[in-house]
């Protein structure tokens, strides 16, 4: 994130909508393996945040753990964009559905800002319907909620999952698709837990924005991890 995207994102409101504290960035290589010695130190307020989101990355939601998101939430990755914690929680309590098991290999904390925790993770996938296994090295930004970071329990406002080397771009039939997933998997989950959110159906929203290419001349600057 640049320096002015950085102050900017320190002076929003708690209130702002999730939209607001998306960290743009590119990167100079799509290789995001990590290496968990050259992890940074975070405390342990963070660190119970960040084993809340791997066990939700390995198909163990709870309730509880999906707290861990404000109500107006985002969450976005290459296939999904879910844009309320009531579709992010869709998101989590459907993949147990999806993968018969989903391992967190090894991560590495990367940035660790009073706003933001970026950490490089190695996660291997294993599909219910076909007996294959795949693994995905990805870049997971955290943008953190600013009237928690202080707190014994953090929430995030933005989830951002990069699996290349360029920034998404918000726009067009690859984007119409992303939210549309996010939808129709709602469709289909009617378990307990995910009614849990249903009261965040209304939670506050803005403007998608939109990124052109997604690169550099869309806001998306190049970052070195």
């Amino acid at each position: 994130m640049s320096a002015n995207s950085k102050m900017e994102s320190a002076s929003l409101p708690a209130s702002a909508p999730g939209e607001n504290y998306e960290p743009r960035q590119t990167h100079p290589s799509e290789d995001y393996t990590p290496d968990p010695s050259k992890s940074l130190p975070i405390s342990k307020e963070r660190q119970a945040l960040v084993d809340d989101i791997l066990d939700l990355y390995s198909c163990k939601p709870t309730v509880q753990k999906v707290k861990r998101y404000t109500s107006d939430c985002v969450y976005d990755d290459q296939f999904v964009y879910a844009n309320d914690r009531y579709k992010m929680a869709g998101q989590w309590f459907a993949l147990p559905k999806l993968f018969k098991d989903s391992k967190t290999e090894k991560y590495q904390i990367v940035k660790n800002e009073p706003g933001l925790i970026q950490f490089r993770n190695e996660q291997s996938w294993t599909f219910k319907i076909i007996p294959k296994t795949a693994t995905i090295n990805a870049l997971v930004s955290l943008s953190l909620d600013p009237s928690t970071i202080d707190s014994d329990f953090i929430q995030v406002k933005y989830h951002k999952d990069q699996a290349n080397d360029k920034d998404y771009s918000h726009e067009g039939l690859g984007f119409s698709f992303k939210k549309w997933q996010a939808d129709q998997v709602m469709k289909h989950m009617d378990s307990p837990e995910v009614k849990e959110f249903e009261a965040d159906k209304g939670a506050g929203k803005e403007h998608i924005r939109e990124y052109g290419s997604g690169a550099a001349e869309g806001n998306a600057p190049t970052q070195e991890l």
